[in-house]
């Protein structure tokens, strides 16, 4: 009998026919190994158990949502539990991993409605429920509890999980009998009475301070400062891990180890198993690049430098070949190529230690323009950038000249820019400095306060030499930007309450005074680079967000209409700033040794936070402040941009508006009036939470909103959703294709400008461009026979049998 229901369960024979007094039913699930990356580790027993069914390995109990169990507290009747039964064998569901089964609850119309539905893991290994459908249920028809969920063995768990059907409900709409259920599931998720340490299955959302980021048992060069709770380091709120603290400082939580990313978020926050794929993906070709200068050191004199552009094109799949070295091919050796094929990016198995070209320089790589001639390297590029760049959300109008310093002149002196009418007004088509102004046709690109105060420190920072940076733009009558001058400021050699020292450039194009100005861009490109990862996008975006993730899943019932609306837009989030506090931000973690703030960055982010305002990061407000568009109420936006052709304003406006349309129009359905809104505890419990805990270091700004009106609500899920999507994208996901190219956007500079009388600057002179037109001439080709080593110039070897440069003595 055995073997003959094995046989049934692999051929489909007799089914057993619905009879009266029962529901069926279909559950979706994947298994573990199936979506875990690299997992081998499902047990015999449950190898065993794909052979013989799930039936008594998932236990499904049906919650009713109109009969109430008086002798329960009013609770919700449950019926008799269900086992899976056989498998529904289909395409899609063997190509997604999904193994649909079937199941037939014992369930009569006395029961009521089902609303709900307990799911009890009886197995060893979790697994990733999709969802549970019911088909003919009196009264109701279908009822679908949409999941994705991972459910782990029961033993794990104080109670079985559960899971509603798929409806919406404000609290005051909830049918009573369901009510306790989704009250206990919100207490679950809160977590209150669980400190941690928290382990994989437990899903609990609790906030804690950014008090990971150090390792103070490691020594003083391994400490800093912990952001959050403190009126000197505000910051928004992370998940709660609920690790030990560190042996010298009880208020530093340990970290793992370096290479550990098991960092607790809630399972059900985790990346999918492609997402993961791909991040291993481009870690191990990121760890690759990490590695190349150790083995250049075999082949290399100055490994940690490139030394030509030659050297920089090489990292990229259609640069040269990477050198066919010893140690490079016993990497390759090492690394299975099975592994390879299952967690490198798609379309990159055969450049495991290439990285993929950058759409910057794309096409003069591909039509093999000189170096020299890239697009990149235009002032017109320069300028395009900072409206369609990876950091569109800097520029602003400049509303009077010379622009001004936020600075206290009591702690910092004058900083008044030294741009002066005489460095501008030949660029300015004809107009005067006041009539550029009057008509909105000078902008700034400004990161002289931004950086200025902590110059001194991290110019003491080995391998730094930075300078605070203004970039002056003109509004061309084309709709073009066009640059007009750079000034460069350092502290004051006497001390900062002296102000700054500055230098202004303007631009050149040929001779020394040429490279000097694209030295100056490379300066500003500098101080943008850094404040676009350090603010633009980990602060004002990924850290910022996680607060409201936070309480959303704390406060709002998965069945709550604005939990709907928002949780998509959180997906990945929490996962992502984990990894980020391990291996991104934290002490000596990629930020530090990348970027010019170093040690410094996130203490400067806590700074800046200091001003953060949640209205003004909604698009029209943000583009209003930086006076790049005014209010009009006569367009649909509500602002007139002042630069119509600013393709991150305009794209992002109208994005903006179908939000905002969406939003408004999804909340009328659950609001009619404000009083709805008001008589809401879930609601308002999540935007007290919000205000005092997530972003508790801010909670007594007046800009808050009280969130009493409707129009409140469509506001804030706006903004929320605006900077969740939108605006991450813009700031995130031109990072490769714009910066992936080190010298377009530079994160580090090294030494002061070249100044005249110096060996840099002789240097500048001696590499200008030939006056001779015969040195090369139209087909491109230099007079080199006399060079002294024409097999190696610009990176380049020399052609030909007598391109050899100059023997010693006669040779053939």
């Amino acid at each position: 009998m055995f073997w003959h229901g094995v046989a049934d369960r692999l051929t489909g024979k007799n089914k057993a026919a619905w009879n009266e007094g029962k529901i069926r039913g279909t559950v979706v699930l994947v298994k573990k190994e199936v979506l875990d990356v690299g997992d081998f580790h499902a047990s015999l027993l449950d190898g065993v158990h794909k052979i013989l069914g799930w039936d008594e390995g998932v236990a499904l109990r049906l919650v009713s949502a109109t009969a109430a169990d008086l002798s329960n507290g009013g609770r919700g009747k449950v019926g008799k539990a269900a086992h899976l039964e056989e498998a529904v064998v289909s395409i899609k569901s063997t190509t997604d991993g999904e193994t649909v089964f079937r199941v037939n609850f014992e369930w009569d119309e006395s029961q009521g409605i089902p609303g709900a539905v307990l799911v009890r893991n009886l197995q060893r290994a979790e697994f990733f429920l999709k969802r549970v459908t019911l088909e003919g249920v009196p009264g109701k028809g279908t009822v679908v509890f949409v999941a994705n969920s991972w459910v782990f063995p029961h033993h794990l768990y104080a109670q079985d999980r559960i899971f509603f059907a798929n409806d919406t409900y404000l609290p005051s709409k909830m049918p009573a009998a369901l009510v306790p259920f989704r009250q206990d599931e919100l207490k679950i998720l809160r977590g209150d009475d669980n400190a941690g340490p928290y382990k994989e299955h437990d899903r609990v959302y609790r906030y804690d301070y950014y008090n990971d980021l150090g390792e103070p048992d490691k020594g003083e060069d391994h400490v800093r400062p912990i952001l959050g709770g403190r009126q000197e380091h505000p910051y928004p709120r992370r998940c709660r891990t609920g690790r030990d603290p560190t042996k010298t400082d009880p208020n530093s939580e340990s970290r793992l180890l370096l290479l550990n990313l098991n960092i607790y978020v809630p399972r059900d926050e985790h990346f999918g198993h492609l997402k993961m794929s791909d991040f291993l993906g481009y870690s191990l070709k990121a760890v690759i690049e990490a590695v190349l200068p150790t083995i250049g050191t075999f082949i290399d004199d100055t490994p940690k430098e490139f030394d030509s552009f030659e050297d920089i094109l090489g990292i990229y799949e259609l640069g040269p070949e990477a050198p066919n070295h010893p140690v490079i091919a016993e990497i390759r050796k090492k690394i299975p190529s099975q592994f390879l094929r299952s967690i490198l990016p798609n379309g990159s198995h055969d450049h495991p230690l290439k990285m993929p070209l950058p759409s910057i320089i794309k096409s003069d790589v591909l039509k093999q323009a000189p170096e020299f001639k890239f697009g990149w390297r235009t002032d017109e590029e320069f300028a395009r950038e900072t409206l369609a760049g990876v950091n569109p959300v800097i520029i602003k109008r400049l509303t009077e000249f010379p622009a001004k310093s936020t600075l206290d002149p009591s702690q910092y002196g004058d900083h008044t820019s030294k741009i002066t009418e005489a460095h501008i007004q030949h660029n300015l088509e004809g107009l005067t400095v006041q009539n550029a102004l009057k008509n909105n046709k000078l902008f700034i690109l400004d990161h002289h306060d931004h950086f200025m105060p902590y110059l001194d420190q991290i110019n003491k920072l080995e391998g730094n030499f930075i300078y605070a940076s203004r970039t002056l733009l003109f509004l061309k009558d084309d709709g073009t930007l066009k640059l007009v001058a750079i000034e460069l400021s350092l502290p004051h050699p006497d001390g900062q309450q002296h102000g700054a020292d500055s230098k202004v450039y303007t631009p050149a194009h040929t001779g020394v005074e040429g490279h000097i100005w694209q030295l100056a861009k490379a300066y500003a490109c500098v101080n943008d680079s850094a404040w676009h990862q350090l603010i633009s996008h980990w602060l004002n975006t990924h850290a910022v967000i996680e607060p409201f993730v936070i309480a959303t899943n704390r406060q709002l019932s998965v069945v709550h209409p604005v939990h709907k609306l928002l949780s998509p837009h959180y997906r990945d989030t929490l996962n992502i700033n984990a990894l980020a506090r391990q291996t991104l931000i934290n002490a000596r973690g990629i930020f530090e040794l990348t970027v010019f703030p170093g040690k410094h960055a996130l203490e400067m982010s806590s700074d800046v936070y200091k001003s953060w305002n949640f209205n003004e990061q909604a698009l029209p407000a943000d583009l209003v402040k930086r006076g790049v568009a005014v209010p009009d109420q006569s367009s649909p936006y509500g602002v007139r941009l002042l630069i119509k052709d600013y393709p991150y304003a305009v794209d992002g406006l109208v994005i903006w508006w179908a939000i905002e349309r969406w939003v408004k129009e999804y909340l009328d359905i659950y609001y009619p009036n404000d009083g709805e809104l008001q008589r809401d505890v879930e609601l308002q419990a999540w935007w007290k939470e919000v205000r005092e805990e997530a972003h508790g270091d801010l909670k007594d700004r007046d800009w808050w909103p009280k969130m009493d009106t409707v129009q409140q609500l469509a506001r804030a899920c706006t903004t929320i959703i605006w900077v969740a999507s939108a605006l991450h994208a813009a700031v995130n996901f031109g990072q490769y294709p714009y910066a992936g190219y080190l010298p377009n956007r530079p994160t580090v500079s090294r030494r002061p400008m070249p100044e005249p009388g110096s060996k840099e600057y002789a240097q500048l002179e001696a590499g200008q461009e030939e006056a001779d037109k015969n040195r090369k001439g139209p087909v491109d080709m230099p007079y080199m026979l006399l060079y002294p080593n024409t097999s190696d110039v610009d990176g380049t070897k020399g052609e030909g049998l007598t391109a050899m440069g100059i023997p010693n003595s006669i040779s053939i």
